[in-house]
């Protein structure tokens, strides 16, 4: 006999209004806000994919039978409390394009994030990071070790702003393993601010009960394209920032380091 089934939705059980930084016919560029994951950890959760799903059948931009053959998706991962620019493909050889951007290096990536301690100066850094999975942390150290699981990682950092106990920097994501901005740049001695993974619980538990900051302060603010004339040309030579979420602008001013996204970029 036939059994009724309802069928399974790949799309958010609710609406989320999304921040759409840019998109045309092939690619989606999303600014994503802290607490949201980028994508499904578990079958019953609900990411940004779910919720790019649900806003490209509203727009009209592909149909429940289209999402049948292919699944636009996003192609870099932030962690849950980490905001940003996450990219999407809308098309096939868009996800690649970009996909192999990714993985090329050719895609510039920046960040911004507020670190304990001064830095004075800009610095490029490399290191080893091995991933832990079971405990789903990294740990980085400046010498390889004897193991074949440690990847070589590159960060390199320019000061924007510096007080007497935090700085602003800008960071130029050279290589994207899982944590590594937040585990290389505790392993120099200056973890991001409200980092509970990587940071200083003491310096945390200030931030905490001055301004009751839960989550890092790590925003992935720009991205910059390489000339393309493919299903990226709309995009060929652009760059793209996503503004800073409240809270972290509210940081800032808080701690004297008057910086306006686009006036002073180091």
């Amino acid at each position: 006999e036939e059994v009724f089934r309802p069928v399974q939705k790949n799309t958010a059980k609710s609406k989320v209004k999304l921040n759409v930084l840019y998109e045309d016919e092939n690619v989606i560029f999303l600014n994503k806000p802290v607490g949201m994951l980028s994508q499904k950890a578990n079958r019953e959760d609900t990411s940004l994919v779910e919720y790019l799903i649900e806003y490209l059948l509203d727009s009209g931009q592909v149909t429940r039978e289209e999402l049948k053959t292919f699944h636009p998706a996003v192609c870099n991962r932030l962690d849950r409390n980490t905001s940003g620019i996450v990219a999407g493909g809308k098309t096939l050889s868009a996800l690649q394009i970009l996909n192999e951007m990714f993985r090329t290096r050719s895609l510039e990536k920046y960040y911004l994030c507020l670190v304990s301690g001064k830095i004075k100066d800009g610095q490029r850094i490399c290191g080893y990071l091995k991933k832990n999975t079971k405990t789903n942390k990294v740990s980085v150290t400046k010498e390889k070790r004897e193991t074949k699981e440690a990847l070589p990682i590159e960060t390199e950092y320019t000061p924007l702003f510096v007080s007497d106990h935090v700085t602003l920097l800008k960071v130029h994501l050279i290589t994207g393993k899982t944590h590594q901005i937040r585990a290389h740049l505790s392993s120099t001695g200056h973890p991001i601010i409200g980092d509970s993974k990587y940071g200083n619980p003491k310096v945390n538990s200030i931030f905490r009960k001055k301004y009751a900051l839960k989550y890092q302060l790590l925003h992935a603010w720009k991205m910059q394209f390489p000339k393309r004339e493919d299903a990226l040309a709309k995009v060929s030579e652009k760059e793209l920032t996503a503004p800073l979420p409240e809270g972290f602008t509210t940081i800032i001013k808080g701690e004297g380091l008057e910086w306006e996204p686009g006036i002073q970029e180091g």
